[in-house]
């Protein structure tokens, strides 16, 4: 409010900006449970805005959103599909 730079430290795997948008992305190698899925989705739980979370995985899984609007997508798709992001 009075003009100060705050910085923070993000605990997520990677924070990419392209024009306004931001994309904050965890990779995890395998999802094998929901224990670790919890854990990988816990960091973007203290981001309080709504720029778009993402969960990168070697898994096959098909893309979802889940209640928190966060993505999971395996790396094939995200590297591959255009439009992931916009689905």
């Amino acid at each position: 409010m009075e003009g100060e730079v705050i910085r923070k430290q993000l605990e997520v795997d990677f924070v990419c900006n392209l024009g306004s948008s931001r994309y904050y992305i965890q990779s995890a190698y395998s999802l094998p449970d929901e224990t670790k899925r919890t854990q990988e989705i816990r960091p973007f739980m203290k981001i309080d805005d709504s720029f778009k979370k993402i969960v990168i995985t070697k898994d096959i899984v098909q893309p979802y959103y889940d209640d928190y609007g966060i993505l999971t997508v395996n790396i094939y798709d995200f590297l591959l599909d255009p439009q992931i992001l916009e689905k």
